[in-house]
Protein backbone atom coordinates (compact mmCIF):
# COMPACT_ATOMS: atom_id res chain seq x y z
CA UNK A 1 0.00 0.00 0.00
CA UNK A 2 1.01 3.59 -0.55
CA UNK A 3 -0.47 6.91 0.45
CA UNK A 4 -2.41 6.74 -2.83
CA UNK A 5 -4.55 4.02 -1.23
CA UNK A 6 -5.22 6.11 1.87
CA UNK A 7 -8.70 7.45 2.42
CA UNK A 8 -9.02 11.13 1.51
CA UNK A 9 -11.03 11.80 4.66
CA UNK A 10 -9.84 11.28 8.22
CA UNK A 11 -11.67 9.59 11.05
CA UNK A 12 -13.27 6.74 9.11
CA UNK A 13 -11.02 4.25 10.89
CA UNK A 14 -8.54 4.65 13.72
CA UNK A 15 -5.55 2.55 14.77
CA UNK A 16 -5.77 0.53 17.98
CA UNK A 17 -2.62 -0.99 19.48
CA UNK A 18 -2.71 -4.28 21.38
CA UNK A 19 -0.69 -3.55 24.54
CA UNK A 20 -0.01 -7.28 25.01
CA UNK A 21 1.74 -7.50 21.64
CA UNK A 22 3.55 -4.19 21.00
CA UNK A 23 7.35 -4.37 21.32
CA UNK A 24 8.11 -0.72 20.45
CA UNK A 25 10.02 -1.50 17.27
CA UNK A 26 8.89 1.82 15.75
CA UNK A 27 7.93 0.43 12.35
CA UNK A 28 4.55 2.17 12.63
CA UNK A 29 6.30 5.48 13.35
CA UNK A 30 8.54 5.07 10.30
CA UNK A 31 5.84 4.15 7.78
CA UNK A 32 2.96 6.43 8.80
CA UNK A 33 2.77 9.39 6.40
CA UNK A 34 0.45 11.26 8.80
CA UNK A 35 2.61 11.18 11.96
CA UNK A 36 -0.06 9.29 13.92
CA UNK A 37 2.32 7.28 16.14
CA UNK A 38 4.97 7.83 18.75
CA UNK A 39 6.85 5.48 21.06
CA UNK A 40 7.12 6.33 24.74
CA UNK A 41 7.35 4.80 28.21
CA UNK A 42 4.16 3.49 29.74
CA UNK A 43 2.90 5.04 32.94
CA UNK A 44 2.16 2.89 36.00
CA UNK A 45 -1.56 3.16 35.22
CA UNK A 46 -1.00 1.95 31.66
CA UNK A 47 1.10 -1.00 32.87
CA UNK A 48 -1.41 -2.14 35.51
CA UNK A 49 -3.81 -4.09 33.25
CA UNK A 50 -1.05 -5.91 31.34
CA UNK A 51 -0.59 -9.64 31.67
CA UNK A 52 2.67 -11.26 32.81
CA UNK A 53 4.05 -11.90 29.31
CA UNK A 54 3.25 -8.33 28.24
CA UNK A 55 5.06 -7.00 31.31
CA UNK A 56 8.10 -9.15 30.49
CA UNK A 57 8.10 -7.85 26.90
CA UNK A 58 7.70 -4.33 28.19
CA UNK A 59 10.69 -4.74 30.51
CA UNK A 60 12.84 -6.16 27.70
CA UNK A 61 11.94 -3.21 25.47
CA UNK A 62 12.79 -0.53 27.99
CA UNK A 63 9.25 0.02 29.20
CA UNK A 64 8.22 1.55 25.89
CA UNK A 65 5.39 0.93 23.45
CA UNK A 66 3.79 2.65 20.49
CA UNK A 67 0.82 4.97 20.93
CA UNK A 68 -1.56 6.37 18.33
CA UNK A 69 -1.30 9.87 19.74
CA UNK A 70 -2.83 11.50 16.68
CA UNK A 71 -5.38 8.84 15.72
CA UNK A 72 -7.76 11.62 14.70
CA UNK A 73 -5.59 12.31 11.60
CA UNK A 74 -5.44 8.67 10.46
CA UNK A 75 -6.33 8.14 6.79
CA UNK A 76 -6.76 4.36 7.15
CA UNK A 77 -4.10 3.42 4.61
CA UNK A 78 -3.09 0.34 6.63
CA UNK A 79 0.65 0.90 6.26
CA UNK A 80 1.06 0.59 10.04
CA UNK A 81 -0.89 -2.67 10.14
CA UNK A 82 1.32 -4.17 7.42
CA UNK A 83 4.56 -2.87 8.96
CA UNK A 84 4.00 -4.06 12.54
CA UNK A 85 6.04 -7.26 13.03
CA UNK A 86 4.02 -8.20 16.12
CA UNK A 87 0.62 -7.72 14.43
CA UNK A 88 -0.25 -5.39 17.29
CA UNK A 89 -2.16 -2.78 15.24
CA UNK A 90 -5.62 -2.99 13.79
CA UNK A 91 -7.89 -0.39 12.27
CA UNK A 92 -11.33 -0.04 13.81
CA UNK A 93 -14.32 2.12 12.99
CA UNK A 94 -13.74 5.60 14.35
Amino acid sequence: MTTATCAPEVGRLRPVIDRNRCEAKRDCVRVCPYDVFEVRRLSAEEKAPLGLMARVKLFVHGGQQAFAVRADVCHACGLCVEACPEHAIRLVAG
